[in-house]
């Protein structure tokens, strides 16, 4: 991963944005997806581990907003915005979304990881973010970490080895 001492780590449904010369990693993807969205002219960054596509299966009660698609994406945004990014320089990286489990039912609930990938760039379309590049899917978990510096999403896979995108 990056040689860098200062990473900070976002757990499983939380969401956090760093400045350079901060580095931002979450490890733990299997269906769900880590997001980065950045602004390369600013040096900020920030990372979604988001676990499900919709928010809206809730019923009632507080809801954790990182958890879900459909609200951690702008809130992504807002908080990289706070740190000094600007709208129209956002760009996205992501990766996850595998398909961890087989299963005989052709049930769409259960194809997770897809529907968070789906749902995630539906959101993105609707900011006007561009996903300048994906490692999704599969059947392998995955560990990622940013570094808004150089740009590069270092993703390592789980018998797939290291690589930048």
């Amino acid at each position: 991963m990056i040689e860098q001492r200062d990473v900070i780590k976002v757990g499983i449904a939380e969401l956090k944005a760093v400045k350079a010369p901060k580095c931002i990693r979450t490890s733990g993807l299997g269906s769900c997806v880590g997001l980065i969205i950045f602004d390369k002219y600013s040096e900020v960054a920030g990372l979604a581990h988001i676990m499900l596509p919709d928010s809206t299966i809730v019923k009632g009660g507080d809801i954790n907003r990182s958890k879900y698609a459909d609200t951690a994406v702008s809130d992504l945004v807002k908080s990289i915005i706070t740190i000094g990014g600007k709208q129209r320089s956002l760009r996205a990286k992501m990766a996850g979304g595998a398909q961890m489990f087989h299963f005989h039912s052709q049930n769409e609930m259960m194809r997770i990881g897809p529907r968070n990938v789906d749902a995630i760039k539906k959101q993105l379309k609707v900011l006007s973010i561009p996903l300048i590049s994906e490692d999704v899917g599969g059947n392998n978990g995955r560990t990622i970490e940013f570094d808004p510096v150089t740009c590069d999403l270092v993703i390592r896979t789980v018998n797939e080895g290291v690589r930048k995108i």
